[in-house]
C-alpha cells in the first residue's frame, strides 16, 4: 500500500473517492457520515460548481472545505469532460472552448487557465489538469493539444499558488494521460506529461464504453511509463471488480 500526503492529510492507496459532484454526495449522506464511513478523498466538479452556485462565491465563503463541512482531501476535476459532453454549441480552439450552459445557455469560455483559477478559487487540494476530452477515436493531434494545455496549466497554478489572497497556496496538479485505446499514442503521451512536474498522474479517456479487458490492456501499456513515485488515479472508474483489476495493474486512486 502506499501514503499521499496532502495539506489536508495523508491517503492510504489505494483509495476510492467518493464522488460529490455539486459539493454533496448524491442519496442524502452528509460530510460529517463521510467522515464517520471513513471516506479519504471527496471528489468536486469544476464545471458543475462554476456555474452554480459560482467558484467566486465559494472563494468568498472560504473554500470548498468550509461550504462543504469536509477536513479531508479534495480532489477537483478540471470541468473538461462535463464540457465536452453537457455544453451545447461548443467551438474547440487552441486557446479552450467556447460553450452554452446546459443550465441556462450562457455563453463561457474556459481553457487552461480559466479551469485553474476556478479550482484554485474552489481550493481544492489537488485539481486536475484541463484536458481534450475527443471521442474514440483519439487522433495525434489532440494528444498534443493536450500536452501544451498541461504545460499553460502547470505555469497558471504555479502563479496562482504564489499569490496572497489563494485559500490553498499548497494546491496540486495532475497531468492526464489521453490516446484512446492506441498504445503508440498512450505510451507517447505519457512519456510526454512525465517530464511535466506534476503531483500525480491520471488516466482518461477510458470506461466510456470500450469492454473491460481493453481498458485493462491501456492500463497495462500505460504504467510502465507512470512515474513510480506519483499517485495514479484512473478516471471514471469505481465498479469493485474495475477497481480490484487495476489496483493489480498498478492504479492507486479511482
Amino acid at each position: 500500500r502506499g501514503q499521499f500526503q496532502t495539506v489536508h492529510g495523508t491517503v492510504q492507496t489505494p483509495a476510492f473517492m467518493n464522488v460529490g459532484t455539486s459539493a454533496a454526495i448524491k442519496g442524502g449522506i452528509s460530510s460529517y457520515d463521510l467522515k464517520d464511513l471513513k471516506c479519504q478523498v471527496e471528489l468536486c466538479n469544476t464545471y458543475h460548481l462554476h456555474l452554480r452556485p459560482g467558484d467566486e462565491k465559494i472563494k468568498a465563503l472560504g473554500g470548498l472545505h468550509k461550504f462543504m463541512g469536509w477536513e479531508g482531501p479534495i480532489l477537483t476535476d478540471s470541468g473538461g469532460f462535463q464540457v465536452f459532453s453537457l455544453a451545447q454549441l461548443r467551438t474547440i480552439s487552441e486557446l479552450g472552448v467556447r460553450f452554452q450552459s446546459h443550465i441556462d445557455g450562457r455563453r463561457i469560455f474556459m481553457g487552461p487557465e480559466e479551469s485553474m483559477r476556478i479550482q484554485s478559487n474552489l481550493a481544492s487540494t489537488i485539481a486536475m489538469a484541463f484536458d481534450e476530452c475527443i471521442e474514440n477515436p483519439s487522433t495525434r493531434g489532440s494528444i498534443d493539444r493536450t500536452v501544451r494545455w498541461l504545460r499553460r496549466c502547470r505555469a497558471e497554478m504555479t502563479r496562482l499558488n504564489s499569490l496572497p489572497d489563494t485559500i490553498n497556496p499548497h494546491q496540486m496538479l495532475f497531468g492526464i494521460n489521453q490516446g484512446s485505446t492506441f498504445d503508440d499514442l498512450r505510451i507517447e503521451h505519457m512519456k510526454q506529461i512525465a517530464e511535466i512536474e506534476c503531483d500525480g498522474y491520471a488516466i482518461g479517456g477510458l470506461a466510456v464504453g470500450e469492454p473491460a479487458e481493453v481498458m485493462y490492456h491501456i492500463i497495462e501499456q500505460v504504467e510502465p511509463f507512470m512515474p513510480k513515485d506519483k499517485p495514479r488515479y484512473l478516471m471514471g472508474v469505481g465498479t469493485p471488480v474495475n477497481i480490484i483489476e487495476a489496483v493489480y495493474r498498478g492504479v492507486d486512486l479511482f
